[in-house]
C-alpha cells in the first residue's frame, strides 16, 4: 500500500479510536463540548520572524559526530500543563545533556513561536512541518525516533521504519492506555468502554511487539508487559522531579491542593467525586477549609463544580505558591495507569499526599509512612482530617516523601535507564545527509 495512503488511514483510526473512548467517558454533551474547545482559534506567534533560530541547528557534517533523535508527541509539551510534558521534556533535556541532538515534532500542527523559545532551554528543536514531510527529508539522518503515546506510534511506527532506516524505533506509551480504559470502564460500567480497552490493548501490545524497544513508566506495567510479551525489550523510565524542598512550616498552612487537567480523563472524575462525596464530610467540620484545582478547565466544567469551598486557578506556570501553602495535596484518581506526576510533584515539596489505591500504584508508597492510602470517600476524608490535624504525622509524610522522590524519581536514575536503552551518544558511522 502507497506510505501515505497507509498513514492517512491509520490517522483516520486514532481519531475514530480517540472519539469512540470520549463517547464511552463523556457522552455526546461532552464530547461536543471537548471538540468545540479544540476548535477554539489559538493564538499564533509562529512567523518566520519570529520563529527563533536555533543556536546549533543540525548540519550535515554532524552525522559523524553526534547522534540524532526525533521525538513526536500528540501537541507541544508544556511542562506547566501536565506531568507527562514535564517528563518528556526532562528526558530530553538529558539526552541533550548527553550529547544528543534532540528534534520535537507535534502531531496537532500546533507549535509558536514562544513553544519553541521555552524548549530550548531544555536542549530541544521544536519543528513546525508535519511529520510524515520531516520524516522524508530527515528521516535518513536519524538514529533514534521517540514516538509518544499510541495515538502517535500507530501513525508513524511503520513510516519511520521506511523514512529512518538506520533509526531506532522507540515507543514511549506514557501510560498504558488500554489498563487506563479498562478501569474506566470498571467504574462507570460502560460496555462501548470495555470495547474500546479491548481494541487498545490488541493495539497496544502489537505496536510495543514491533518497536525495538518500549518505554513505560510504572514497575506494575513494566511487570505486566514482561508477562504478556516476554520477548520485546521493555525499559523502565519514569517521572523526572527535582526536589524542591519544604518552605513553609505546618502552622503556617491551610487547605487542600489538587493538580491536574481534565483533558485527562481520570482528573475530572476525582474531582466531580471529591466535591460530591469527600468535601462535604471536611466541610461539614470545618466550614472554612477549601479545595484549590490547579489546571486546564473547560468553561463548562468549571461552571459545574463551583460552589463554596472550591477556588479553581486553572493552569498555573508556577505551582510553588500553591505547594507551599497549602496543607495536603490529595489524588483522588478512581481509576487510571502509569504514575502519577501530581502525586510526584507534591512529595517534591514535601506537601503530604492523600490518595487512592490507583493514584498510589507504582509510586512505592507506604501507607501511613510515605502517603495516606484511602479507598472510600468516608476514608479519605478521615484521613485528610487525620493529616491536616496530626503535626508529627505531617512532618513525617513530608520528610518520607522528599526522600522517596529522591530514591525513585530523580534525573539521574532516568539517566541510568537511558543509558541501558539508547547507544552511545558518539556516533560510530556516519550518516547519509
Amino acid at each position: 500500500m502507497n506510505l501515505d495512503l497507509a498513514w492517512r488511514l491509520a490517522r483516520l483510526h486514532q481519531l475514530i479510536r480517540r472519539a469512540w473512548g470520549s463517547l464511552a467517558l463523556r457522552g455526546w454533551k461532552g464530547t461536543l463540548q471537548r471538540v468545540a474547545e479544540s476548535l477554539r482559534p489559538q493564538r499564533d506567534d509562529s512567523s518566520a520572524a519570529a520563529w527563533p533560530a536555533a543556536p546549533d541547528a543540525w548540519q550535515p557534517g554532524d552525522a559523524g559526530r553526534r547522534r540524532r533523535i526525533l521525538a513526536v508527541d500528540a501537541m507541544v509539551p508544556n511542562p506547566a500543563r501536565d506531568s507527562g510534558s514535564l517528563r518528556l521534556c526532562m528526558l530530553l533535556q538529558i539526552l541533550h545533556q548527553d550529547g544528543w541532538h534532540v528534534d520535537l515534532l507535534a502531531d496537532d500542527g500546533h507549535a509558536t513561536a514562544a513553544d519553541a523559545a521555552q524548549l530550548s532551554a531544555y536542549g530541544i528543536h521544536l519543528h513546525r512541518s508535519g511529520v510524515m514531510p520531516w520524516l522524508r527529508q530527515h528521516g535518513q539522518t536519524l538514529d533514534a525516533v521517540l514516538l509518544c503515546r499510541l495515538s502517535v506510534a500507530a501513525q508513524y511506527l511503520s513510516p519511520s521504519k521506511r523514512l529512518a532506516p538506520r533509526a531506532m524505533r522507540i515507543f514511549d506509551t506514557v501510560d498504558l492506555h488500554f489498563l487506563r480504559e479498562k478501569r474506566a470502564a470498571e467504574i462507570s460500567g460502560s460496555r462501548r468502554m470495555q470495547q474500546q480497552s479491548a481494541a487498545s490493548r490488541r493495539q497496544e501490545l502489537a505496536l510495543i511487539g514491533e518497536s525495538d524497544i518500549s518505554f513505560v513508566v510504572s514497575p506494575v506495567e513494566l511487570e505486566l508487559l514482561r508477562q504478556e510479551l516476554p520477548h520485546s525489550r521493555v525499559e523502565l523510565v519514569s517521572n523526572i522531579h527535582e526536589i524542591h524542598g519544604r518552605s513553609t512550616p505546618f502552622a503556617g498552612r491551610r487547605d487542600l491542593l489538587f493538580v491536574g487537567g481534565f483533558g485527562h480523563p481520570p482528573n475530572e472524575d476525582a474531582m466531580r467525586w471529591f466535591v460530591a462525596e469527600i468535601l462535604p464530610l471536611l466541610r461539614a467540620r470545618d466550614a472554612s477549609l477549601c479545595l484549590h484545582i490547579a489546571g486546564d478547565i473547560a468553561p463548562a466544567a468549571q461552571r459545574s463544580l463551583s460552589q463554596p469551598g472550591v477556588e479553581i486557578h486553572g493552569r498555573v506556570d508556577d505551582l510553588s505558591a500553591l505547594m507551599n501553602q497549602c496543607k495536603v495535596s490529595v489524588a483522588p484518581l478512581r481509576f487510571g495507569a502509569g504514575v502519577k506526576g501530581k502525586v510526584n510533584m507534591a512529595m517534591s515539596y514535601g506537601l503530604p499526599v492523600v490518595v487512592t489505591p490507583i493514584a498510589a500504584e507504582g509510586m512505592h508508597l507506604v501507607d501511613g509512612e510515605d502517603a495516606l492510602i484511602a479507598d472510600s470517600a468516608a476514608a479519605f476524608a478521615a484521613a485528610i482530617w487525620r493529616v491536616y490535624h496530626d503535626e508529627a504525622l505531617w512532618l513525617r509524610l513530608s520528610d518520607n516523601g522528599l526522600s522517596s522522590v529522591k530514591r525513585h524519581f530523580s534525573p539521574e536514575l532516568a539517566r541510568a535507564a537511558l543509558h541501558r536503552a539508547l547507544p552511545a551518544a558518539a556516533a560510530t558511522e556516519p550518516h547519509a545527509p
